[in-house]
């Protein structure tokens, strides 16, 4: 069997794969034991939410649906229960009563802020393990890896959330 290949670009080396498989699921794992800081408060599709009404601010729940990917009536349950906890603020439009916007209220955004706190210690922990040199090179390569991911792989895509 050759190496994998790519529809857009040269064959992929069969080692390069593997290491990418195994930093998603460390990141990944980052990810996932930062929502230990929060003991419970929220749920990871909750999480999200609040993460995307950091990044973009508030928001009609339409853009905040088209930002997770989900179905519009998901992100009203997800709402209701994020406003129930006093974490998001929902309103409607001054303009266009109909409209259902959505916001982090201070508690929310301390969630979000532990969080990143949280995950930045970690992240500093394991680059502490490196030297100057390995760590310029891994900020070189996680650069050049982000750059290929283009635009589809941040927490909100700027093509599915227009400004």
């Amino acid at each position: 069997m050759g190496s994998p290949t790519s529809e857009d670009g040269p064959p992929v080396a069969a080692e390069a794969l593997e290491a990418m498989q195994a930093a998603t699921r460390a990141f990944t794992g980052v990810s996932l034991k930062s929502l230990d800081a929060l003991d419970g408060a929220v749920t990871l599709p909750q999480f999200r939410m609040l993460a995307v009404l950091a990044e973009i601010g508030p928001a009609r729940s339409v853009q905040v649906a088209r930002a997770l990917g989900l179905e519009a009536s998901t992100v009203t349950r997800l709402a209701d229960r994020l406003v129930a906890t006093g974490h998001v603020r929902r309103g409607t439009e001054e303009r266009h009563r109909g409209v259902v916007a959505l916001e982090l209220t201070a508690a929310g955004q301390l969630l979000v802020r532990k969080v990143a706190a949280w995950r930045e210690q970690e992240l500093a922990r394991m680059l502490s393990q490196l030297t100057a040199d390995e760590q310029a090179c891994i900020t070189s390569a996680l650069r050049l890896l982000l750059a290929a991911a283009g635009d589809g792989y941040g927490l909100v895509s700027r093509t599915l959330v227009p400004a």
